[in-house]
């Protein structure tokens, strides 16, 4: 629903002033703040206007008013159309995605953790897209007690994970050699794919170091058949105070952050998603609750998602744009390996 100019105006600055100081919205307080020049009166009627069409409503006969699910989502659809990234957290981001020594778990879980440092609201980071990755390069080193180390390079970092392999060092660099040659700037999804159907004819070529190939793919598929959830609870203490009205709303957004399965659920990727979306919770267990949520891309491809949760009276703005400094960082990661 489009609002005319004038309730457009009234209902964006009440949310915002709402979201501000959770005090009730009325009309003295819109025409103190926002529109001198209109009586209260006539901004009494635009509020009623807007609690008849389902933006706001009365908490009490004689109060103020509240935004409602509805308004708030008319605010949030408003306010996503042009939201501009948060300079502040950029230097942060940038040092953390230039840091190419660092695993890519460990830069998806400190991206998290500074997120929900940045904005104060619990932060969640959902990964299962390591499969749509594409491969720079792959080591393997021996260990001890019949174990192996493998690395596998990104344009955004590595992955890292223990094999199990008796193999010698000639054997693993053999098969670093191979893999690498063979799969460099193939996605890890399509090498898993090329070796399930050309295994067969592979053998010859990887007869010395075979071993060694069979458990660095077993040991891939185990990694992308765990999703990871990676949760940020620096931001959960502010839930308890400024952030909402009631400690019952608290316990809500609390409950949903223990619910793995339905965080899941709620974080999981839509191929078709490039931006952020809300979403506003209004029934069973968890109404009051909101998500805003966005894909985290590399090289185009969505490899894991990022949702904030809080109280449906957050503050947006600032969420959104600290989101859009990852988001954008992370798609410039492409750009800036070809540059090395």
């Amino acid at each position: 629903m489009k609002l005319d100019e004038r309730k457009h105006f009234v209902l964006i600055k009440a949310v915002d002033d709402y979201i501000e100081d959770a005090s009730p919205i009325t009309s003295g307080n819109i025409k103190q703040k926002h529109i001198q020049n209109l009586s209260t009166a006539t901004l009494r009627n635009e509020l009623s206007a807007l609690e008849a069409m389902g933006f706001l409503k009365q908490v009490h006969v004689s109060g103020g008013r509240v935004p409602t699910a509805l308004g708030y989502r008319y605010y949030v659809n408003e306010l996503l159309q042009d939201v501009d990234s948060d300079e502040q957290a950029l230097e942060e981001v940038q040092e953390l995605l230039e840091g190419r020594t660092k695993s890519l778990t460990e830069i998806i879980s400190e991206l998290a953790k500074l997120i929900s440092k940045k904005i104060n609201y619990p932060t969640v980071i959902y990964t299962n897209g390591y499969d749509k990755l594409s491969i720079e390069n792959i080591k393997i080193f021996p260990l001890i007690d019949k174990q192996a180390l493998a690395l596998i390079q990104t344009l955004s970092g590595y992955i890292t994970m223990t094999i199990q392999s008796s193999a010698d060092l000639k054997s693993c660099k053999d098969a670093s050699k191979f893999l690498t040659a063979k799969y460099s700037n193939k996605t890890i999804g399509e090498m898993l794919q090329d070796i399930e159907q050309n295994s067969e004819n592979m053998i010859i070529e990887i007869q010395e170091f075979r071993m060694i190939v069979v458990s660095f793919i077993d040991g891939i598929r185990k990694i992308l058949s765990q999703n990871r959830l990676d949760i940020h609870h620096e931001g959960s203490a502010e839930l308890l105070g400024k952030n909402v009205e009631t400690a019952e709303q608290a316990k809500k957004v609390l409950k949903l952050l223990d619910n793995e399965s339905e965080l899941e659920k709620a974080l999981e990727l839509d191929e078709n998603q490039k931006d952020l979306t809300v979403t506003l919770v209004e029934e069973d267990k968890y109404s009051g609750c909101a998500l805003v949520k966005a894909p985290l891309c590399i090289d185009g491809k969505a490899v894991a998602s990022i949702g904030v949760l809080g109280p449906q009276r957050m503050n947006y703005a600032s969420i959104a744009s600290a989101i859009k400094v990852v988001m954008n960082e992370l798609d410039k990661k492409k750009t800036k390996s070809i540059e090395r």
